[in-house]
C-alpha cells in the first residue's frame, strides 16, 4: 500500500520547495522540484503526498 505523507512548505527557492515532513519534525528538509508541485503554493502551504503525487491540504 501507499502511505500519505504531509509535508509543510518551510522554503521556496528558485525553481525548488523545500519541504518538512510533518510527521517527522526533525528530519532534514527534502528538496523538491517546483514543476512536480500544485502550482498555487507558497510557504507555509500544507501538502499531501500520497501515489506519486503531490496535493494542497
Amino acid at each position: 500500500m501507499f502511505e500519505r505523507i504531509e509535508y509543510t512548505v518551510e522554503r521556496i527557492d528558485g525553481d525548488y520547495a523545500y519541504l518538512k515532513n510533518m510527521a517527522e519534525p526533525d528530519e532534514e528538509l527534502k528538496c523538491v522540484a517546483r514543476a512536480l508541485l500544485p502550482e498555487e503554493i507558497s510557504e507555509g502551504s500544507r501538502l499531501s503526498y500520497e501515489m506519486f503525487q503531490y496535493s494542497l491540504i
